[in-house]
């Protein structure tokens, strides 16, 4: 139990962390570098909190590369919707809603959801070996994280990117 209440001051530490929440100057995204800073602590958190033997350390490598391409995707959906939403702040609200074009917005979002999903697959499809060697108390540990650490962490992160920006109109 005390492992567990140590990976979750981490975790809260690495949300408390400026490191995390760096703007970058284009419109409040966090640039691929803070992504990545980010990306590495969350994948510290968890295996930390897993204590994997070596027999479990061996199915780690496709976890972790499934972790950093849904974190990659994640980051490039991101910063085309920012594109996006730049292109569109040059247009009064008439000309965008006069220039919109609803099926191809259907499109983008529908191709952005099947990319989604198809990363959660691959994630999940990584993570299936492993999880079959974990123990009780390991599985409770990954439940614990899943559930409550690692949300919290992006929770942490898009109200610190909010407030930054609100810090920036202000």
């Amino acid at each position: 139990m005390l492992k567990l209440i140590a990976a979750g001051l981490a975790a809260l530490f690495v949300t408390a962390s400026p490191l995390a929440y760096a703007q970058a100057p284009s419109g409040g995204a966090a640039s691929a570098v803070d992504v990545s800073t980010l990306t590495d602590a969350r994948i510290g958190i968890v295996k930390a909190a897993l204590q994997l033997t070596p027999d479990q350390e061996k199915h780690w490598p496709a976890i972790e590369s499934a972790i950093r391409t849904r974190a990659k995707d994640r980051q490039v959906r991101i910063t085309t919707a920012a594109e996006r939403s730049s292109e569109l702040r040059d247009h009064s609200p008439i000309e965008a809603l006069r220039d919109r074009d609803p099926v191809d917005f259907l499109r983008r979002r529908a191709d952005a959801l099947a990319q989604r999903a198809a990363d959660l697959k691959k994630l999940a499809d990584a993570w299936q070996p492993l999880y079959q060697t974990l123990n009780p108390d390991q599985k409770r540990r990954m439940a614990f994280l899943t559930i409550f650490v690692l949300p919290e962490m992006r929770s942490g992160v898009e109200q610190r990117r909010l407030q930054a920006d609100e810090e920036d109109e202000g």
